[in-house]
């Protein structure tokens, strides 16, 4: 079970391990290198390399105001993190139980009692228990008593500055996509459900999948070059998010192209990876101008995207 939500069903081959306790959320570089620590630590023990999240984030119950909008869904989390080399990754139901227990009940209940971890990974800034009150040096305390072994890993640093989810949040509501993937570990994915338009872009020669009910971080307004992802495959697609300013419409959508593909997507799932920004929105002065327009994103979309 790679993927498991109750601790109750937790099987005896993924206790006595070593654990990873976080958020992890868009699977960064730095969560790359937990996991490669988390991994050693592992096989150190001779157990299995567990990763410990929270669903949704603790910040959602306490916080909702002030949540950011997560740069992965849990499935997606665990499929990245596995790929990392992980044996599991719990994503635990964030209730209030859960946010009542003091570092010292979290630690006991839930770190020996339930996972009967040997050893944990954690970044400097970890925090645990109800608010937020054991710090790394009341953990190093706890696991030293436990005879459990503890490591502190470093930030990774790229470009002279810390990799964080924050930072990668800020590339993305930027656009900088590019700039976000070269901080991630694959390139930022959303998904949706592909829903009727109004069928201008057919008519124009580039049909399009509108996509609707995407629960991550959108990019900035903007054309994209990207991947959609359909049964598994990857089809070089154009992204455009944002409004339709030549036909006067201004309601923000995601419409994606997938390049040589002649079926219908709709009601159907879709996953798309961004790639690269290509251009602002832009209002053209006629049909002729957009359909050449379009013409040069899907040139340049084929360019910058090669596909699995």
């Amino acid at each position: 079970m790679k993927l498991i939500r109750d601790l109750a069903q937790l099987p005896d081959e993924l206790r006595g391990g070593a654990v990873a306790i976080g958020n992890f959320d868009g699977v960064h570089r730095g969560h790359a290198r937990i996991v490669e620590r988390l991994i050693a630590q592992a096989r150190r023990v001779g157990g299995p390399a567990v990763v410990f999240t929270f669903d949704p984030h603790p910040v959602r119950l306490l916080r909702p105001e002030s949540a950011p909008p997560p740069l992965t869904w849990t499935d997606r989390k665990a499929q990245l993190l596995v790929e990392l080399g992980i044996d599991s990754m719990i994503a635990y139901p964030t209730d209030e139980p859960l946010l009542r227990l003091t570092a010292r009940e979290f630690f006991d209940e839930i770190v020996r009692g339930r996972l009967d971890a040997r050893a944990m990974v954690e970044g400097p800034n970890f925090f645990f228990g109800r608010d937020r009150s054991g710090t790394i040096e009341v953990l190093r305390e706890f696991t030293a008593a436990a005879g459990m072994q503890l490591e502190v890993v470093e930030p990774v640093v790229i470009d002279g500055d810390y990799v964080s989810s924050s930072r990668v949040r800020k590339l993305i509501a930027a656009g900088d996509v590019a700039g976000a993937c070269h901080l991630l570990t694959r390139p930022y994915r959303i998904r949706g459900m592909v829903a009727h338009g109004a069928g201008r872009g057919a008519k124009l020669g580039f049909p399009t999948a509108n996509v609707e009910a995407i629960d991550t971080l959108l990019p900035a307004l903007g054309v994209y070059a990207g991947i959609a992802w359909v049964g598994g495959r990857g089809w070089p697609a154009a992204i455009n998010i944002g409004p339709n300013p030549t036909f006067g419409e201004h309601a923000h959508k995601v419409e994606v192209h997938l390049l040589d593909w002649h079926d219908s997507l709709y009601g159907e799932p879709l996953e798309v990876d961004f790639v690269a920004h290509l251009r602002a929105i832009q209002k053209f002065a006629g049909i002729d101008e957009l359909r050449a327009q379009l013409a040069r994103d899907l040139a340049a979309t084929r360019a910058a995207v090669s596909t699995p």
